[in-house]
């Protein structure tokens, strides 16, 4: 019976993840499937997309600071909870949910325009909603980051490469655009926020060079 209903929402005839396990539907998704993204963010009521950003957020967090400290990290569980306490902690987390933010009005300044002149209307707190559910790759940084090799940049590129790949399913089910304009979308939000992060980069620099100017 099921197999028979109209998905209005996603201007599809049927809907098969109606009857598929929850964790088909998951593996489907990580595979990065677009009708298992339309199931996710149109057919399920799925309400913790800001408590999944936070807590990607973090897992992003821990990556830098572990970068930013070196050797000191250690995997002693006492240890992670002593250190998530230090202001540079909050300083990466602050950071990282900045350059979402960036990243999320870059995505907006190339697609409302576009989507403007075509007549369609851009829906914006369901974009919103996408975005954030779609960066859940972030959460393979924390394994990334025990399990310490050689090889841990190259994860990390790919891991960012497969968080990208989800953003543009979820613009294209959201929207339901064509690839080329979802791609296009996630490059220029990926632009502004390469930019702004840089920038800020620039300006720690300066900052630092002036106050040692400053010191001496």
């Amino acid at each position: 019976m099921f197999s028979m209903l109209a998905q209005a929402s996603c201007a599809k005839p049927v809907d098969k993840y109606i009857e598929y396990d929850p964790v088909i539907i998951l593996v489907d998704a990580i595979l990065c499937k677009i009708q298992a993204f339309r199931h996710i963010l149109f057919n399920t009521e799925i309400n913790i997309h800001w408590k999944l950003c936070v807590f990607c957020l973090l897992c992003e967090a821990y990556l830098r600071w572990s970068q930013l400290h070196g050797s000191d990290v250690t995997s002693d569980p006492a240890d992670i909870i002593r250190y998530t306490r230090e202001w540079d902690f909050y300083g990466m987390f602050a950071l990282a949910a900045l350059e979402l933010g960036v990243f999320c009005v870059g995505v907006l300044a190339v697609l409302w325009p576009v989507r403007r002149l075509s007549g369609c209307s851009v829906e914006l707190v369901h974009l919103l909603k996408g975005l954030l559910l779609s960066c859940y790759g972030k959460v393979l940084l924390i394994p990334a980051v025990i399990w310490e090799h050689d090889y841990s940049p190259l994860c990390f590129r790919l891991i960012r490469l497969f968080i990208l790949t989800s953003n543009t399913q979820a613009i294209r089910v959201i929207l339901n655009c064509s690839r080329r304009l979802a791609v296009l979308a996630v490059l220029g939000g990926l632009l502004l926020e390469t930019s702004v992060t840089h920038g800020l980069q620039k300006l720690e620099l300066n900052l630092l060079d002036y106050l040692s100017e400053v010191h001496t």
